[in-house]
């Protein structure tokens, strides 16, 4: 850190008196500035930060007192200390208004040097202890917002990574990791006596045609348009998930039996089978495609490999029976 060159301001309307004080701060190591009135003293410390301030109390129009409290009512400038020069006003009337003005003591003239050079000396090294004090603080309050920052990036990362982990890349939406976590969770809400819930396993009809025919980027773009019209068309609480391929899965909550499940279900079929437009290199590309939806019900003390297997049986009854249609097991 640059050594800290500390500035006082000597404010006196009697040019001697100036030239005496400059004399006898010569050794004070710090910057000496000088105002022969209130106005200009003023100026000086809106401009600089002084260490102190020795002003003289009897000066013509604005007095010592009045540019005491002015200092003192400006928040920037209200720490700075002040020290009154005077050769009157040394009763303890005075001494008490200009303490009360803002000074934080006197000295009286004609000046002693021994006693200007200590208060002095000590004015400067608590301005230079405090400024110290304050660069320390400073540095202290940078390194803690880069560590902030540096927790907020880390955790950004961990979040990215996590969902980078548990999302496909394509569309979005949860991957099979993510799913089995909450069927597993769904399921063992439900053993423990909450609500039943469907599972849906969806596998698009059509789609390698749309693929090879117009390539990977057209099937990529369909692959997303689907994943959306599912999502959009399930509820906030279901799952949707994409667990490869063309193959997509629905945890169904809030359907309470396999009608209500297969509705929802024919639902998302019917939706599916609608037309698409893809956009791909400015071009666009109609496709036309359907989903074989394979469905099936929570049971009492139900287990994972039961519910997945009867889910996958159904979508594979659904495309055997003509594809684009939904099955209830």
């Amino acid at each position: 850190m640059t050594p800290i060159r500390p500035k006082i301001l000597v404010v006196d309307d009697t040019p001697a008196n100036l030239v005496a004080m400059r004399r006898l701060l010569a050794r004070a190591e710090a910057d000496i500035f000088e105002a022969d009135n209130g106005n200009d003293a003023l100026a000086l410390c809106l401009d600089h930060q002084f260490a102190l301030v020795l002003l003289d109390v009897n000066m013509p129009g604005m007095d010592g007192f009045e540019v005491a409290e002015l200092i003192g009512e400006t928040e920037h400038l209200r720490e700075t200390p002040i020290i009154f020069v005077t050769a009157a006003y040394a009763d303890d009337l005075n001494r008490m208004k200009g303490y009360t003005a803002g000074a934080v003591d006197y000295i009286a003239k004609p000046i002693n040097d021994a006693i200007l050079q200590s208060k002095v000396k000590i004015f400067l090294e608590l301005y230079r202890a405090r400024a110290l004090l304050q660069h320390a603080l400073d540095e202290l309050s940078e390194r803690n917002q880069q560590l902030t920052t540096e927790v907020a990036e880390r955790t950004r990362m961990e979040q990215l990574v996590r969902h980078q982990a548990t999302h496909d890349a394509l569309t979005g939406l949860p991957n099979r990791v993510l799913f089995r976590e909450r069927l597993e969770a769904a399921l063992a809400s439900a053993n423990a006596g909450g609500a039943p819930f469907g599972l849906a396993y969806i596998d698009i009809d059509g789609f390698k045609g749309v693929n090879d025919g117009h390539g990977h980027a057209a099937g990529d773009e369909l692959l997303k348009a689907i994943a959306a019209r599912i999502d959009a068309r399930t509820r906030g609480t279901d799952t949707v998930a994409r667990l490869g391929g063309d193959e997509f899965a629905v945890l169904l909550h809030d359907a309470n039996n396999g009608e209500a499940a297969l509705a929802r279900c024919q639902a998302l079929c019917d939706a599916i089978a609608e037309p698409y437009t893809l956009t791909v290199a400015d071009l666009r590309i109609p496709a036309k495609i359907g989903a074989s939806i394979g469905v099936t019900m929570s049971q009492p003390a139900d287990a994972y490999d039961r519910l997945v297997s009867t889910a996958d049986e159904a979508m594979y009854e659904a495309k055997r029976g003509g594809k684009n249609r939904c099955i209830l097991k």
